[in-house]
């Protein structure tokens, strides 16, 4: 099928509450991830990767960051009619807010009966992972089916965390969707694991509309994908799955096949950020043939000066971006955003420092993520103590991550 004929609508309204401070003032979406990119990149580069780009994301709550993201990142070529839109909560259907990620796309209805495409992609704008959708879209022609959802194999103990896809004997229909299941049912090809969702759906255009306004109508519905929307479909007998494992996208190597973060906690966002930086790292940032996208600032290169005895500018096992500037200074197991800069003597271990962080001189810094614009004064530490870091008000997740908030100042 040519991919012209597939319209994408990325969900991207969600609040991110379980990633505050980090979402204090911007959506989910917008939160910054591996140095240089937004949470929703990488939904976004997987669509266009494989050619689909007509794509509308839904946005609502504090949706000023991601909507200058979209706006100054994804210009894509209008002259081909190609186009990245960012839409807002429009209360086209009366006067209020998406009561959940059905109804947004219920609300939008018009932007379907505009593009009139033959398949509907659906994708979550938060997950760290490469797919190719083309795999999933061409199961879903060959299958007739209504919607084909896209699952990943889980470990069974992890089942409660997810919304749990139970299939046929085919292993390809879904006879159930179960949202975070107490007594999950393990593959019968592996009963130690479960098919999760991915959050990413590619569904019959007919099908999508005739199922959400079922769904508007009903009033006991709490207008959910996972929840009401995905369900319905399954009793219609209309849902398969297709199986993440089956993936192959280009340049991706064996130990990444399957790699995929909901990085929904600061735990997990924070792990996925330690996944980046190994030699032989879990996900590869730097697969040429398959990029994760974005606008690069215009920044000079990153710098590391002094080499004097006890006082060298040097990052080991790092990711770090342009602009940054280690004077002096030592940054391990880490990634540092652009413009950050690490001053004499400091240390920065186990840590993330999004864009224009500023660790003072003998600063420490460790198993930390720290926002953008913060300043860290001169022998003030982060991470070192957590009972001083949990009096001075720091967030410090059930991992023990702490966590600055925006433009904070943290003293000695």
């Amino acid at each position: 099928m040519p991919t012209k004929r597939a319209f994408a609508m990325v969900l991207a309204g969600g609040e991110g509450k379980r990633l505050l401070p980090l979402t204090d003032d911007r959506a989910k979406p917008a939160v910054p991830f591996g140095g240089n990119f937004r949470l929703v990149d990488f939904a976004l580069s997987n669509l266009v990767n494989a050619g689909i780009r007509r794509i509308a994301v839904l946005t609502q709550y504090k949706s000023h960051s991601l909507d200058r993201h979209l706006a100054t990142t994804w210009r894509l070529s209008p002259l081909l009619g190609d186009y990245v839109a960012p839409v807002p909560a429009q209360m086209r259907r009366g006067p209020r807010w998406f009561a959940g990620s059905a109804d947004a796309i219920y609300q939008n209805l018009n932007l379907i009966y505009d593009e009139r495409p033959d398949v509907i992609c659906v994708f979550g704008a938060d997950h760290v992972y490469r797919m190719d959708p083309r795999q999933l879209i061409a199961q879903h022609l060959a299958s007739g089916a209504g919607v084909t959802v896209a699952g990943i194999r889980t470990p069974i103990e992890l089942a409660h965390t997810f919304g749990v896809i139970e299939t046929a004997a085919d292993g390809v229909t879904i006879k159930a969707f179960r949202e975070k299941p107490d007594d999950p049912v393990g593959l019968l090809d592996a009963p130690s694991q479960v098919l999760a969702s991915m959050g990413n759906y590619v569904f019959d255009t007919r099908a999508l509309i005739d199922a959400v306004i079922a769904d508007a109508a009903n009033v006991d519905s709490t207008h959910d994908m996972g929840r009401d929307l995905i369900p319905m479909l399954v009793e219609a007998g209309k849902a398969e799955v297709w199986d993440f494992a089956k993936s192959d996208v280009p340049g991706a190597t064996a130990r990444e096949r399957d790699y995929w973060r909901d990085v929904g906690t600061l735990d997990s966002y924070y792990e996925a950020h330690m996944d980046l930086i190994s030699v032989d790292p879990l996900f590869n940032l730097y697969n040429a043939a398959w990029p994760i996208l974005t606008l690069p600032e215009p920044l000079p290169p990153a710098k590391f000066v002094w080499e004097e005895e006890g006082r060298v500018g040097q990052a080991l096992d790092a990711m770090v971006c342009a602009g940054v500037v280690v004077s002096g200074a030592t940054v391990r197991r880490s990634i540092l955003s652009p413009g950050v800069r690490v001053h004499s003597w400091a240390q920065v271990e186990g840590s993330v420092l999004m864009h224009g962080a500023d660790v003072g001189r003998h600063a420490v810094v460790r198993n930390a993520i720290v926002d953008k614009n913060v300043q860290i004064a001169p022998g003030a530490s982060v991470g070192v103590d957590s009972e001083h870091d949990r009096a001075r008000g720091f967030t410090i997740s059930e991992g023990g991550v702490v966590v600055i908030g925006k433009g904070e100042r943290v003293d000695a």
